[in-house]
């Protein structure tokens, strides 16, 4: 993809280099983020300057609209389909498939007559050192050194600070890297799962592709127990798509609930669909239990048709390798919330983290390490992980780069803006900073009382009394005008002004995509043009200046 995108915006690209070409674009996005199917827009755009002719105007799917992405998508695709059928009709020797007809499933499961001798967690020991660092194929089993809630017990969020081990693991990290962490399903819901569609959990099965050049998943082990399967790679707490209940319609034998998931799976039917699984955040396993003979009956081929695989969770690493040797820390708030269920609705990793009690350890199954995937034989010892016994609770991570790239230079300010748990990539450039002497930072910070949610007050009051960092604070519940960190910019404009503009300061935002982005943006622009005398034009101007320059960053969730 890479080498197509560099190819395709090559400048010497004669502009009737794709005149003989047809085309159609289709993004999928989140409008909540700033640069909304950026991608796909100047792809679309690119396309056409190169002599390309569209079929149809770029489809922007916005996992923000109440009917998710599909809302855009299905009218789109019907307009594709008329246009591209007109240019290319289909041969009449050709059949058609009917609907309500499943295409073969991807794989098939070849269950065995028993367990096999050797387990599986023997045969993907993990690798050694020498084979590079953790990756998402070959995680580091991280032991869970600390897990401790700091939030005040009367605060609405449980958050927690988490530290892990990370000794002789290969990683390496600087401030701004994020972990990632690949979680599991809690036992309970495998259960509730396997009873459903009526599997064993015990069991073991080999998997096959059926076609030769389709590679079975690398995370799976083979051979694999359907409880391995179910529990950490099946993602049976997700909120299924639209194409979940079509593949389930075509399975069904059941005609009442065959009728409810061809409604669900129409166009037609996206409202009720929405009404039935998105609003409420009804889960994949949930859905199940409301369609039994449906569910008991889905041949166990179609399992990873049917169901995508979990994904690893990204968190902003909040310790810096230079304060905390052989430590890697993150900041995590539990998801939780209440919905017409119910049952809450939790989010499967930080849920499963604040679940593990690191002072009471982990039966670590043999079958639980396949999570290191594949490497040598079972002759080899590791040396990356401890001896497969009852010990400590260990948590399968790697380290990528994140969004934010902080200044080496010692003399260049920076400002950062962190309300919440985005504080926490700033946490770990503060530690690296002031271990490097570099004493310029200046933290805005906004939480809702100081008393119940001010994560690592202690740790800030000392910095500043070293003068190694500027603090300032913003509590939006203390008095009956909320006040939040863009207010306090705002107050501190002089400041800022001066650090952006005369000593050439970086400016970093973390947190949640939701407002407070625009809000902080917002209040720059208007400090530009009162501090700096600018226009309105101007002043975005410079702001989109300060970006390219790579000194406004930013790293924001949904």
């Amino acid at each position: 993809m890479k080498s197509f995108w560099r190819f395709i915006f090559r400048k010497n690209l004669p502009s009737t280099s794709l005149c003989q070409m047809d085309f159609a674009v289709l993004g999928l996005g989140d409008s909540s983020y700033a640069k909304f199917n950026f991608v796909a827009k100047k792809l679309h755009r690119r396309l056409l300057q190169l002599g390309g002719a569209a079929l149809l105007p770029v489809c922007l799917g916005d996992d923000q609209h109440e009917l998710g992405p599909d809302a855009a998508i299905d009218p789109w695709l019907h307009n594709l389909w008329e246009k591209v059928l007109r240019l290319h009709p289909v041969p009449l020797d050709l059949g058609v498939i009917p609907p309500g007809v499943p295409l073969p499933s991807k794989f098939t499961l070849q269950f065995l007559q028993e367990a096999p001798r050797m387990c599986s967690a023997e045969q993907h020991e993990a690798t050694t050192d020498t084979l590079g660092p953790p990756s998402e194929l070959q995680p580091f089993l991280a032991r869970m050194v600390t897990n401790q809630r700091v939030t005040g017990p009367s605060h609405f969020q449980d958050v927690r600070l988490i530290e892990f081990d990370i000794t002789s693991s290969g990683l390496s990290f600087v401030a701004g890297d994020v972990v990632l962490i690949q979680p599991e399903n809690t036992a309970s819901h495998v259960q509730h799962f396997c009873r459903v569609v009526g599997l064993d959990p015990d069991h073991y099965f080999t998997l096959w592709p059926r076609e030769p050049d389709v590679p079975c998943p690398e995370r799976l082990p083979r051979p694999c127990s359907v409880r391995h399967l179910v529990s950490q790679y099946l993602d049976i707490a997700s909120v299924p798509r639209r194409s979940f209940f079509e593949l389930l319609a075509c399975l069904s034998p059941h005609e009442l609930e065959r009728e409810k998931l061809l409604e669900f799976s129409s166009a037609a039917g996206q409202e009720a669909l929405y009404e039935y699984c998105n609003r409420p955040r009804r889960t994949t396993l949930e859905v199940l239990c409301d369609f039994p003979h449906t569910a008991a009956a889905i041949p166990p081929d179609y399992l990873l048709d049917l169901i995508s695989p979990i994904r690893p969770r990204a968190f902003s690493i909040a310790s810096s390798l230079l304060a905390r040797p052989g430590r890697l820390q993150i900041l995590m708030a539990v998801v939780q919330y209440q919905t017409r269920l119910k049952e809450p609705r939790r989010g499967l990793c930080s849920s499963w983290l604040a679940s593990l009690d690191p002072g009471q350890g982990d039966p670590c199954s043999l079958e639980h390490r396949c999570r290191a995937g594949p490497g040598p034989s079972s002759s080899q010892v590791s040396s990356r992980h401890p001896p497969l016994t009852i010990g400590p609770v260990r948590v399968p991570l790697w380290v990528r780069p994140g969004g934010l790239t902080f200044p080496q230079t010692p003399d260049t300010p920076v400002i950062m803006v962190g309300p919440g748990t985005g504080v926490a990539p700033f946490r770990a450039a503060i530690q690296e900073r002031v271990a490097q002497g570099q004493k310029r930072n200046l933290l805005f910070f906004g939480c809702r009382r100081r008393n119940q949610d001010f994560y690592w007050e202690a740790e800030w009051t000392e910095l500043e009394k070293r003068g190694c960092l500027t603090l300032v604070t913003a509590f939006s519940r203390e008095q009956e005008q909320k006040v939040y960190v863009q207010h306090r910019l705002r107050e501190l404009g002089p400041l800022v002004w001066e650090l952006l503009d005369h000593q050439g300061a970086c400016f970093y935002l973390a947190g949640n995509a939701k407002y407070m982005p625009a809000d902080v943006s917002e209040a720059l622009t208007s400090i530009f043009q009162e501090e700096g005398g600018l226009s309105a034009p101007d002043a975005a101007a410079y702001l989109a200046q300060l970006q390219r320059a790579l000194r406004f960053q930013t790293e924001t969730w949904a």
